[in-house]
């Protein structure tokens, strides 16, 4: 199919146009779940589609398979999956007992983190960005065994006062940024929110707010705009997984700009469709929430959930506080929330905005931990969740030719060997991939 029949057709069309006839039924079945159905068959999505039985084979020091009997304790020591939050205040809370909370709380329950290059912050003054930041943060990360994603290559919500008058050298200058970014941390961040919040670009908060880089959006038209943007980004670092993000959830999203991220042949230029879901004004559910998942899986590709928000206090005029009653209620919907999102097959990741009550956005109690850095109720029941619920602890014994096995999350694993009076250890990953036994080197 070519970009003009793809565009023809429609991006949910053409998707269903690929996809068996048997498929189709059950998804418009899977549409048309009630929430408690949802909620119900939960556990046993998750079972299936997060956990996987894998073969080890148990390889000595000496590259000889280890003999039968030894008992084998597995642990896994990190998700696949991606279980994420905005890093912004790394370093920069109130004080130094309130960074040492944060990067503790943090380190202990997330292994994927948001990292910030809103243009007009990272370069101020033009040909300085701030790669100093983001080497300090990209450091921690590493050490705590924390992925990386770069947050967003390309908006207009604001602009820096040095951009030039021309829209076509304004795009020049973007897609200059977007090459050099990529291609300068490449290997520390790999993966990339391109273009944030193309569907609705030309709203007037934003025509004020960034003039030059909206007119030269329009100039250019959206569709070439988000293509180049993802042209670029994808030459800069051919492995980086490039995610399309975008606040809208209807057909606008699809219309405006799914359906024309493509190339010439109709190929998606996009790796991951980036949803965001603030509920600042309420929580969606757990009927919409599967709805949405439902809605975008179609495309064939991961589903990010890259800012996610559920806040613990009402909103008043003056001040905007979270309560204990805001609280219960705010760790009961991201319990749900979570269980919805980690059960369907599509979703890899969410991403929480932000981790501290402590200058979130809109100066709403959106955090996972409060402002004097202590953990709400929602910090505790993720911690349940991800850190015990979903994650695999179990025994084995050595079998015939070093063989020992294990049904588990995907993920990565440590394991202890102990055979007579020695002791062993070894690291292995596995996910759905993982097709054939998994060769683990024991020291």
């Amino acid at each position: 199919m070519n970009r003009r029949e793809f565009l023809k057709t429609g991006s949910l069309g053409a998707a269903s146009l690929a996809m068996p006839a048997s498929l189709i039924v059950a998804r418009d079945r899977d549409n048309n779940k009630s929430a408690d159905e949802i909620l119900d068959q939960a556990d046993a999505r998750i079972e299936k589609y997060r956990k996987g039985d894998v073969v080890m084979r148990l390889i000595q020091p000496n590259g000889e398979p280890l003999g039968t009997g030894g008992a084998v304790r597995i642990t896994q020591t990190n998700h696949k999956f991606l279980f994420g939050c905005n890093i912004f205040k790394l370093g920069r809370c109130r004080t130094p007992g309130d960074n040492a909370a944060y990067e503790k709380h943090f380190a202990a329950l997330l292994n994927f983190a948001t990292l910030p290059f809103y243009w007009w912050n990272y370069e101020r003054i033009r040909g300085k960005p701030d790669d100093a930041r983001t080497e300090e943060i990209v450091h921690w990360c590493k050490a705590h065994d924390v992925t990386t994603k770069g947050h967003p290559l390309a908006w207009n919500w604001a602009e820096q006062p040095w951009l030039p008058d021309e829209p076509e050298a304004v795009m020049q200058a973007q897609f200059k940024r977007i090459e050099r970014c990529v291609r300068r941390f490449a290997g520390d961040i790999d993966i990339w929110d391109v273009v944030n919040e193309a569907t609705h670009y030309d709203r007037d908060q934003l025509k004020k707010r960034a003039p030059k880089l909206t007119e030269a959006i329009r100039k250019m038209g959206v569709g070439a705009y988000i293509c180049r943007a993802f042209q670029t980004a994808r030459k800069a670092n051919p492995k980086a997984t490039l995610i399309i993000n975008d606040y809208r959830t209807d057909p606008a999203y699809v219309e405006k700009v799914i359906s024309k991220l493509v190339d010439e042949n109709g190929q998606p230029l996009y790796d991951v469709i980036g949803i965001q879901s603030h509920m600042h004004g309420g929580y969606w559910g757990a009927k919409r929430a599967w709805d949405v998942c439902e809605q975008f899986a179609k495309f064939g590709k991961p589903l990010h959930f890259t800012e996610t928000t559920l806040v613990s206090g009402p909103r008043k005029q003056q001040r905007w506080n979270t309560t204990p009653e805001g609280e219960k209620r705010q760790a009961e919907q991201v319990a749900q929330f979570y269980r919805v999102l980690f059960s369907h097959p599509a979703v890899e990741a969410i991403t929480w905005w932000d981790f501290t009550d402590q200058n979130a956005w809109q100066r709403a109690p959106a955090g996972l931990v409060r402002a004097d850095m202590t953990p709400k109720p929602a910090y505790e029941q993720l911690q349940r969740l991800v850190k015990d619920r979903w994650r695999t602890q179990t025994d084995a014994r050595v079998e015939a030719g070093g063989g020992a096995h294990f049904r588990g999350f995907f993920g990565q694993y440590k394991i202890t060997v102990r055979s007579g009076d020695r002791k062993l250890t070894g690291t292995f990953r596995f996910d759905k991939t993982t097709d054939k036994a998994v060769d683990v080197r024991l020291s």
